[in-house]
């Protein structure tokens, strides 16, 4: 068989443990012996990270400016116990959030829908894309405890040295402050990366907070949205027959669960936090869920929305057989490959990406699984296969064009 040619490369972001194992296998069993695939890589692995003072990050995310579409596999994100584990220089950050404040972007989270592993609530039968604000409130909050009686005030201090100042609290007695901000420019990407992946994806746009009791903060983010709505995409959104609405965060909540789904839920910062959690939980799991960070210029970084899978991983050290769901890191390389093919022309990679994405599907309706899904699934009589017993069977449906 003829390999399907590339022109560009992708943005290949290698990760950590489990993920790393599952990253070789796909690559190995569903990519290469289909695609003659040109990559620029780069290690994330935590090892690697440490080595370069974690610049390796930042050369992963320009490369990402760079090419326009990047793939990437799960990484640590070290706490105090991976310093010690990994003998670490320091704490390094998050590459995600290293990456998406180089590339501005907006993270966009769908559940992987599968016949067989049913949503909890009944009325779903479409995706639920939740739309992430990833900068400010309370994730750059500054926080204080109060001792006792005495007045809280909220002080900007302007370079000219005019102040605007606004009582919070008079305290009688011990309590708690927090601060919190955030910048029109940040909220300005946010919004043209909501709107353009809306039409990129042909879906209605929700976005929902709560002005009516935050009549400045919350209504900044509004107000932006609209602005900008209005200046610049409304026109395109009636051309593609799609809508963008506006409504409060407890209406929002309410109009989701009695909805079927198919549409974009943009949020800020805590109420995507916990609501993406929400949707990927009500949809059956987390290791079924894409993850793609959009950046408002139209670069694109594909990832699988879960972690490094770490207890699996100790047991493959172990030489233990592991059952692990590669799926949605499966849909991270397909949604590259996809967009790649789309931007460079190139429908027969396009069509190849759509072809293993079916063919994952397609391996899990007919009852092929790994252990986690066969836990959750209404389908009868599964079997259960181990990481790289799924993998195969999936290659086996892409050779066989056997999909549903």
């Amino acid at each position: 068989m003829e390999k399907i040619a590339m022109k560009t490369p992708l943005v290949e972001m290698d990760g950590d443990e489990m993920t790393r194992i599952l990253w070789k296998m796909i690559k190995e069993e569903l990519i290469l012996p289909f695609v003659d695939l040109k990559t620029e890589y780069y290690d994330l692995g935590l090892a690697k990270r440490n080595e370069t003072n974690d610049q390796i990050t930042v050369e992963s995310a320009q490369a990402t400016k760079k090419y326009g579409v990047a793939v990437k596999c799960a990484t640590i994100t070290p706490n105090a116990a991976r310093v010690k584990e990994y003998n670490l220089k320091e704490m390094w950050k998050s590459p995600n959030g290293t990456i998406r404040a180089i590339l501005d972007g907006t993270v966009f989270r769908a559940p992987i829908i599968v016949k067989g592993i049913e949503p909890n609530v009944r009325t779903w039968k479409k995706p639920i894309t939740i739309a992430r604000h990833a900068y400010g409130d309370v994730y750059k909050s500054v926080e204080m405890k109060v001792p006792g009686p005495g007045k809280a005030e909220l002080v900007f201090t302007g370079r000219d040295g005019a102040e605007m100042r606004e009582t919070i609290q008079e305290f009688q007695g011990p309590g708690v402050l927090q601060g919190m901000h955030n910048l029109n420019s940040s909220i300005e990407s946010f919004a043209r990366s909501c709107f353009s992946y809306a039409l990129d994806t042909k879906q209605d746009l929700w976005f929902a907070t709560k002005d009516t009791i935050s009549k400045k903060y919350d209504h900044t983010f509004k107000d932006i949205m609209q602005e900008i709505y209005d200046a610049e995409y409304a026109d395109k959104f009636r051309e593609a027959g799609i809508t963008y609405f506006y409504t409060l965060i407890d209406d929002a909540v309410a109009r989701v669960m009695k909805s079927e789904g198919g549409y974009i839920w943009a949020c800020k910062n805590y109420d995507g936090d916990v609501m993406s959690d929400m949707i990927s939980s009500a949809f059956g799991s987390l290791a079924m869920m894409t993850s793609v960070l959009v950046s408002p210029d139209g670069c694109y970084e594909y990832e699988a929305a879960h972690g490094t899978v770490q207890r699996h991983y100790y047991k493959h050290l172990n030489g233990e057989e592991t059952s692990t769901n590669s799926v949605a890191t499966i849909f991270a390389w397909s949604g590259a490959l996809r967009k790649r093919g789309e931007l460079d022309g190139l429908a027969d990679l396009a069509a190849f990406a759509d072809r293993l994405e079916a063919a994952t599907i397609s391996t899990i309706e007919e009852g092929k699984m790994t252990k986690d899904l066969a836990l959750i699934t209404t389908l009868p009589n599964v079997t259960v296969l181990n990481s790289e017993g799924f993998i195969k069977a999936v290659r086996e449906k892409l050779e066989t064009g056997e999909q549903a």
